[in-house]
């Protein structure tokens, strides 16, 4: 299976008050369990089954992830900022396995 790698895209800066947008993606097959390789043997199911994403602390959004999601999950978000902090994002597999990131942001 290729690396998986999460991404995310957030503004360095922000004035208060000001609606950001948020983008975040991860490179990871999302194998359903239900396809087969090139010798017919089934692909175990691999899914990125729950994202997280917490601001200070505080959880801002959160998505449950089914098999017919499709192969490098993309998300966008609108998110007010009212001060400075850091966004914590969280990717979790089937099997309890963690992809994390976080980007910090400035407010003035």
């Amino acid at each position: 299976m290729a690396k998986v790698k999460p991404r995310v895209k957030v503004p360095n800066t922000a004035e208060a008050g000001e609606i950001i947008e948020i983008k975040t993606l991860i490179s990871h097959p999302m194998h359903s369990g239900r396809a087969v390789d090139g010798d017919g043997n089934l692909i175990p199911r691999k899914i990125i089954k729950s994202f997280h994403v917490s601001f200070n602390g505080t959880e801002v959004m959160s998505v449950n992830l089914k098999p017919s999601v499709s192969a490098n999950p993309f998300f966008t978000f609108p998110f007010k900022v009212t001060e400075s902090g850091t966004f914590d994002f969280l990717w979790v597999e089937d099997d309890g396995t963690e992809y994390k990131k976080s980007e910090e942001i400035s407010v003035g």
